[in-house]
């Protein structure tokens, strides 16, 4: 009688014990990478933020533009040029504002008009690469045909090489991984189109 119960309170003990550590080894195995992944994948910095707030202004201008084209243009690649640059710049755009919400930094409000009083007290607004001011926008609006078409790919080139600029920048300096992801499509994107554009212009 006392062998038997010697030996069931050992084997209870025995269950008990395994249950106890096996317990114990799941929860600490399934709980540090989660929140270590988390960490890493959120992880993003003052030039990330700078990157966002910069870029959706830029590109608000060159969809301005853009939208110029359709009643203006004389020539077909010029339109043909302006509709991909909306097609590209319009959703990163919303992206990069759902970026700067998540992280609770100031969304650029303002379209580029471009004396940039919207933009104050964010690093890095004054001057931006590329930018058009209100004089040259409103000599793009009042042109048409040729004219207009050889304004906007000038400008257009002059605007796409100051994007390339910001985006380099962050893909040296960025830390957010979609981020310096879009500032490598960006640069491939737009040289090549600086490309087409200088051919269109004959500088090529």
């Amino acid at each position: 009688m006392r062998t038997t119960r010697f030996a069931a309170l050992t084997v209870s003990a025995v269950f008990a014990l395994a249950a106890c550590g096996g317990g114990d080894d799941s929860g600490s195995a399934a709980s540090s990478p989660s929140v270590s992944a988390e960490t890493s994948a959120d992880a993003h910095n003052a030039q990330d933020v700078s990157f966002a707030q910069g870029m959706i202004p830029h590109h608000q201008q060159a969809i301005e533009m853009a939208e110029l084209a359709d009643g203006r243009a004389a020539s077909t690649q010029v339109k043909d040029l302006a509709a991909r640059v909306e097609k590209a710049q319009g959703p990163e755009i919303s992206t990069m504002t759902g970026w700067l919400k998540s992280w609770d930094e100031k969304v650029p409000e303002s379209m580029p008009g471009m004396d940039h009083s919207g933009m104050e007290g964010m690093e890095g607004m004054e001057g931006m690469d590329g930018m058009m001011d209100s004089a040259d926008m409103g000599k793009l609006k009042k042109a048409s045909g040729k004219d207009f078409d050889s304004m906007f790919l000038t400008m257009m080139v002059e605007h796409h090489e100051g994007a390339v600029k910001m985006a380099t920048t962050e893909k040296a300096k960025g830390q957010y991984k979609a981020a310096t992801a879009m500032a490598g499509d960006i640069v491939t994107a737009q040289n090549a189109e600086i490309s087409e554009m200088k051919k269109l212009l004959g500088e090529n």
